[in-house]
C-alpha cells in the first residue's frame, strides 16, 4: 500500500510541477506549486518524517504560497519586462542554470563516494529542533525573517505605479 501511495504522490508532484512550468497564467502556476508542495509533504510523511511533512504543508504550501499569490496580485504581470532588461535576464538565467548543473554534478559525485552510516540515525524530535532554532540558530532565523520581509516590501514598492512627471 505504501508503495502505491508513493508512486501516486510522486506522479501528482511531477504532474503539478509540469503544470506549473507549462501554465500561461501565473496564478494557476502558483496553485500548481501548492499542489506539488502538498504532495511532497505526503512523501515526507511516507518516509517517516512527520515533522518535515507538517512543516512542508504549513510553511511552504500555506504561508509561502500566500506570499507568492499576494505578490502576483500586486504586480502587473501582463506588461512583462522591457526589451533591454530581457537580455540581462536571459544571461543571468543561463549562468544560474550552468551553476545549478555543476552543483547537481558535484552532489551526484558525493553520493557515489559516500559510505553508508555506521549506525542507524537517531530520531530527531520537534522539541530538539525548536530548542536549536531558538538558541544556537536564533540569529540566522531572525536574519532570514528580515530578508523575507525586505523582499515583500521590495515587491510592493516595485509594483506601485510611478507617477508621471
Amino acid at each position: 500500500m505504501a508503495e502505491i501511495l508513493f508512486y501516486l504522490l510522486s506522479a501528482v508532484s511531477v504532474g503539478a510541477v509540469m503544470g506549473m512550468l507549462l501554465s500561461r497564467n501565473q496564478a494557476y502556476g502558483a496553485l500548481y506549486l501548492v499542489l506539488a508542495f502538498a504532495a511532497l509533504g505526503g512523501l515526507f510523511g511516507l518516509i517517516g518524517a512527520p515533522f518535515a511533512a507538517v512543516i512542508q504543508i504549513l510553511v511552504y504550501a500555506g504561508a509561502i504560497m500566500v506570499l507568492f499569490i499576494f505578490v502576483l496580485m500586486t504586480i502587473n504581470v501582463r506588461t512583462g519586462l522591457p526589451p533591454e532588461k530581457k537580455k540581462w535576464t536571459i544571461g543571468a538565467a543561463i549562468l544560474l542554470a550552468a551553476l545549478l548543473l555543476a552543483e547537481i554534478g558535484l552532489a551526484a559525485q558525493g553520493l557515489l563516494r559516500a559510505s553508508p552510516p555506521a549506525s542507524p540515525a537517531e530520531s530527531v524530535k520537534a522539541v530538539d529542533i525548536g530548542r536549536l532554532l531558538f538558541s544556537r540558530y536564533l540569529y540566522p532565523f531572525e536574519i532570514t525573517s528580515i530578508l523575507i520581509m525586505a523582499a515583500i516590501v521590495g515587491a510592493v514598492v516595485l509594483s506601485k505605479k510611478k507617477d508621471a512627471p
